[in-house]
């Protein structure tokens, strides 16, 4: 299974704004965690988790509050809130975050959750042109995940059965393959989000 490395040109201010914002947030990642891509992992797919379940909430009150339907966003944001949510469950059987990388999920998720809800509130295009520019930069992280683990640098250990479950991976799965199923759904997510925003910015 390949996933082709797409990105997206910023075309305007808020696509700058947007791709300069995920630069930073990816120099604080590799920053502190550099090539433990398993806790690296656990603490991008915190801050992941929450893009979907914030446009889903706004998209949800303003279909109410115009009385329109909402064209399917809200299922796909929502469904994309749990697809991470599932990513960050099983990273962590597999990472084992300590007591102070814990820590740091509670804060990343106070601070981005409140960051983002006022983002979107403001520019919904630029909320999901950032979460777009996000996946991107998921999936050359899980690219490189996969190449540590084909180089012999990661032990490519038995997949959770979590993560068998979810994606309904065989019974002797590994690492490689869980990598595999999560790059794939990010790249789903880029598109979905840098569509959305192409959409919003028509």
């Amino acid at each position: 299974m390949t996933t082709e490395i797409l990105h997206h040109n910023a075309q305007n201010l808020s696509d700058r704004f947007a791709f300069g914002f995920t630069k930073l947030l990816r120099f604080v990642a590799d920053t502190f965690f550099a090539k433990r891509y398993g806790h690296r992992a656990v603490i991008l797919e915190t801050v992941a988790a929450i893009p979907g379940m914030v446009g889903g909430t706004l998209q949800h009150l303003k279909s109410l509050r115009k009385v329109k339907q909402d064209h399917g966003w809200i299922k796909t944001l929502l469904d994309e809130a749990e697809n991470e949510r599932m990513h960050l469950m099983t990273f962590i059987e597999i990472a084992q975050p300590n007591a102070f990388e814990r820590f740091v999920i509670i804060m990343a998720q106070g601070i981005f959750y409140n960051m983002f809800f006022v983002v979107y509130l403001l520019s919904p295009r630029t909320a999901h042109r950032i979460v777009g520019y996000f996946e991107e930069e998921a999936v050359v992280s899980y690219t490189a995940f996969l190449n540590a683990i084909d180089a012999g640098h990661i032990e490519n250990v038995a997949a959770p059965q979590i993560a068998i479950d979810y994606w309904n991976l065989a019974a002797d799965a590994r690492l490689r393959d869980v990598v595999l199923v999560v790059r794939e759904d990010e790249a789903g997510h880029r598109d979905v989000n840098h569509a959305f925003a192409n959409e919003l910015n028509a």
